[in-house]
């Protein structure tokens, strides 16, 4: 489509900055959030389902923590490799390519017997839940308004992640039911298929990417059917090197340009995200550990998990103030603090409420961490800067599943969340003195 019937309120070279959100585009962000939604159901399953196979099963705490063990070292792979594949194939297929993934493979691991197979078919969920996650963090900030990025990613996640109390509801009156009635809980992760569908119909390819490698008519073609306006974006197009080297893409994070902002994200990520995942995946399993009931441990779980979507809504409302670092700071001390106070209460109340505080509080820092990272690298080599960002704190996550067994057996249950407070208290030493403000800035800027 010619870029020459331009609407003159619009700036040339302009992707989505300034611009209202219209009908197609919020149609495209509601295939991400229920790509997200069914995405979140497979990621968050396993901590309900847990004490009911083990029992099923007659597995130990460390075989339990093996099936963790290598559900992440399969995210930390589909990290990587999402990263990589949506900068040189695209956002789009990438994005497809990770639903249908992980919704086959949840559909596996309700119908094997096998404890291997099982393990296995987690795995490759696991990669394909976390190259959609990757994938999707530079897509919504790819196309999302530079006013309004942060709020879009925190919106968008939270209402995906309305799946956690979801399944955790589903969790609690179909496991109950009988001794293998786990197995529906994965068969139902297969709604992800629908999402795939709906997908191929509905997502559009981001348009930095399709400047990035040449498109330019393409890109601008997205943006009117997403705005209803037409854009010219020669001039960023001409500003695109000829052939970006395969060396920058991978490794152009390591420049030193680029190098105290990747060491400092990287920081972040391994701190916060493996905290998060303590409290969202090991909680039900650690109180049912403690004396509790897996009825009463998964209904605790079920109640602490409406943190995750609320963590994500609460960020969409802070996440673009103080350049993301400020929110960041004030998010990662409060959450030490109330990991403390969560690890040392009794009484089956004050245990749901603190560890809902906790869910809230490291979630909604987490998802600020995402457009951090999304708006600290420019669009040829975003999404495998992101991609190693996320590998390497899921591969932080798999290594720390070990050894949550045995800080439980040797401290407790108050042990585990003091280890909880202290990773999400160290990136506050770095991001104070080292970190940058990144947010309002066009994507463009980023050099």
């Amino acid at each position: 489509m010619s870029s020459t019937a331009l609407n003159k309120d619009v700036p040339s070279n302009n992707y989505f900055d300034g611009m209202k959100i219209t009908g197609p585009h919020a149609i495209l962000f509601g295939v991400i959030m229920l790509a997200y939604f069914c995405e979140q159901m497979d990621n968050w399953n396993f901590g309900f389902i847990a004490p009911a196979l083990r029992s099923s099963w007659n597995l130990t705490m460390g075989d339990i923590g093996m099936v963790n063990f290598w559900y992440f070292i399969g995210m930390t792979t589909g990290g990587f490799c999402g990263g990589v594949l949506s900068d040189f194939i695209g956002r789009r297929k990438t994005f497809l390519l990770s639903i249908l993934m992980f919704s086959v493979c949840s559909i596996l691991n309700g119908f094997t017997n096998d404890f291997h197979i099982f393990v296995a078919a987690r795995t490759l969920t696991g990669f394909g839940v976390f190259c959609l996650m990757v994938c999707s963090q530079a897509y919504i900030a790819e196309m999302s308004p530079a006013e309004s990025r942060g709020k879009w990613q925190g919106y968008l996640a939270g209402t995906g992640l309305l799946a956690v109390p979801v399944i955790g509801v589903i969790c609690r009156y179909v496991i109950p039911m009988h001794p293998e009635a786990w197995r529906y809980i994965f068969y139902f992760g297969g709604i992800g298929l629908f999402a795939f569908l709906i997908g191929l119909r509905y997502l559009k390819e981001s348009p930095r990417w399709l400047v990035a490698h040449k498109r330019q008519v393409e890109a601008e073609q997205v943006i009117y059917e997403l705005t209803g306006q037409r854009v010219d974006l020669s001039a960023v197009a001409a500003n695109i090197p000829a052939k970006v080297p395969v060396g920058e893409v991978l490794v152009g994070m390591f420049q030193r340009k680029y190098l105290v902002r990747t060491l400092v994200i990287a920081g972040l990520f391994v701190c916060v995200w493996p905290a998060a995942f303590i409290i969202s995946n090991w909680t039900a399993t650690l109180l049912n550990g403690k004396g509790w009931s897996v009825d009463d441990s998964i209904m605790a779980t079920t109640i602490l998990s409406i943190g995750a979507p609320a963590g994500c809504l609460f960020s969409g409302l802070i996440s673009d103030m103080g350049g993301r670092k400020i929110p960041i700071i004030a998010l990662c001390v409060s959450t030490a603090v109330a990991g403390v106070i969560f690890g040392n209460v009794d009484g089956y109340w004050m245990i749901v409420t603190l560890g809902f505080l906790s869910i809230t509080l490291v979630g909604a820092c987490g998802y600020i961490a995402f457009s951090y990272a999304a708006e600290s690298y420019p669009t040829r080599m975003r999404n495998t800067a992101i991609g190693f960002h996320n590998g390497l704190a899921r591969l932080a996550v798999a290594g720390i599943q070990p050894v949550i067994p045995i800080i439980f057996n040797a401290y407790q249950f108050s042990g585990v969340y003091y280890f909880f407070a202290l990773l999400v208290f160290l990136p506050v030493l770095f991001i104070g003195p080292w970190g940058q403000r990144t947010s309002g800035k066009s994507l463009e800027s980023i050099a």
